[in-house]
């Protein structure tokens, strides 16, 4: 069976805080002719995760505060991708910002958008080999982390638990286990 798209007929900006945050309102046309005056979409910048190993077999994550799910979490290196850069470019940054660590291979997991309708952001997920420290983390002025190690076993287990409490984060996990 053959999906077809919706077309956007007429897109207007009702709300911008730019560069992080852009809403707007579509007119789109379905498939069978009906049209939808006011189909909201949401866009937030593009970022990137970094799920690192470093060469023993250490997973490398961060336990920090974040202000959406107003929690200390487990996450994982990562942040937005600048205008005009590459994911993988993106993701070794802020590897080296966050950590102090250099990735050897990148293994790209996928991009995904994180709303099926609405949009919201894309993110781009990778999986860091034979990481080794090579600086001091210079991770900027509003991230307050501690960088520690775990297991992949440890990490299997805090799936499905409040110890991920970021949805890109427990993808991140899973996206690199299913490579691991």
């Amino acid at each position: 069976m053959t999906r077809r798209h919706w077309k956007t007929i007429e897109e207007t900006t009702v709300f911008e805080a730019a560069p992080y945050l852009r809403i707007a309102r579509e007119v789109v046309e379905l498939p069978g002719g009906q049209v939808v005056d006011d189909f909201y979409q949401v866009h937030l910048r593009p970022f990137v995760a970094v799920v690192p190993m470093t060469p023993d077999g250490r997973v490398l994550i961060l336990e920090q505060y974040k202000h959406g799910p107003r929690k200390v979490s487990i996450t994982f290196p990562g942040g937005f991708v600048d205008p005009d850069e590459e994911a993988e470019t993106a993701g070794r940054r802020e590897l080296m910002e966050e950590t102090g660590y250099r990735a050897g291979a990148m293994i790209p997991l996928g991009s995904y958008v994180d709303n099926g309708n609405q949009r919201g952001c894309s993110g781009s997920y990778f999986l860091a080999l034979e990481c080794e420290k090579v600086a001091e983390a210079d991770p900027g002025d509003l991230e307050d982390m501690e960088v520690s190690f775990a297991s992949p076993e440890t990490l299997d287990g805090a799936l499905g638990t409040e110890r991920f409490a970021i949805t890109h984060m427990a993808a991140a996990w899973a996206f690199a286990r299913m490579k691991l």
